[in-house]
């Protein structure tokens, strides 16, 4: 179920498989250090500052990352949930969110910014964001979404139980100052692509496949 290049280690994968796929990913990126955040489903954001001096050894918990700090490599772990890239040019910093349905009602997207701003003085027009292959609204069906998606987003559900994610985290983008023309979409949905990417609506266990961004 794992096929190649799964980067997670907490999906039932070899240890030493997923050790070598990760090494195929440094080599790909020709990138020494890599930064895999222990991913909960939940807002809570990682920054990695130049002043940082505790970022060392320190277990590194949450589901977006942030940094200024060349050569250092944020990687998000996604079969199904978005990955978004976010790079400010003017204030070289970049991110890398982690953002499932949970993520999408707590706005991790809008939390994150609001970090980018307050930590690294970034302005929102200036950030330009990409929202990675993920579950599409073609497929993002929830039978239960009464009990587990607010009100407020109904808006994003079609005539059946069909979610539109892409557009509710363009909206957040939006809504946290970006502007239009620098959001980017992939437009690829994972669950109709499982040649090329892992999907857990379609496999259950399955790999992780890597979303990374980074600042030579």
């Amino acid at each position: 179920p794992y096929k190649s290049l799964n980067v997670s280690f907490g999906v039932g994968d070899h240890p030493g498989i997923v050790k070598q796929n990760r090494d195929i990913l440094c080599q790909c990126i020709k990138g020494k250090e890599f930064v895999y955040a222990k991913q909960k489903h939940e807002a809570q954001i990682i920054i990695l500052a130049k002043n940082d001096k505790v970022r060392i050894n320190t277990p590194l918990a949450g589901d977006a990352m942030i940094t200024d700090i060349l050569s250092k490599y944020l990687v998000v772990q996604v079969a199904d949930c978005q990955s978004l890239l976010l790079y400010d040019p003017a204030q070289h910093v970049v991110a890398n969110i982690h953002s499932g349905w949970r993520g999408s009602i707590k706005n991790i997207i809008g939390k994150t910014i609001e970090k980018m701003e307050k930590r690294f003085v970034c302005k929102p027009k200036n950030i330009m964001a990409g929202i990675g292959p993920s579950l599409g609204p073609c497929c993002a069906e929830f039978v239960n979404y009464k009990e587990e998606i607010p009100t407020d987003l109904w808006k994003y559900k079609d005539n059946y139980n069909f979610f539109d994610f892409w557009t509710l985290s363009r909206d957040q983008l939006l809504d946290a100052g970006l502007l239009i023309e620098n959001i980017y979409l992939s437009n690829i949905c994972t669950k109709c692509n499982t040649d090329l990417f892992f999907s857990f609506r379609v496999e259950g266990t399955t790999g992780r496949f890597a979303s990374v961004i980074g600042l030579k």
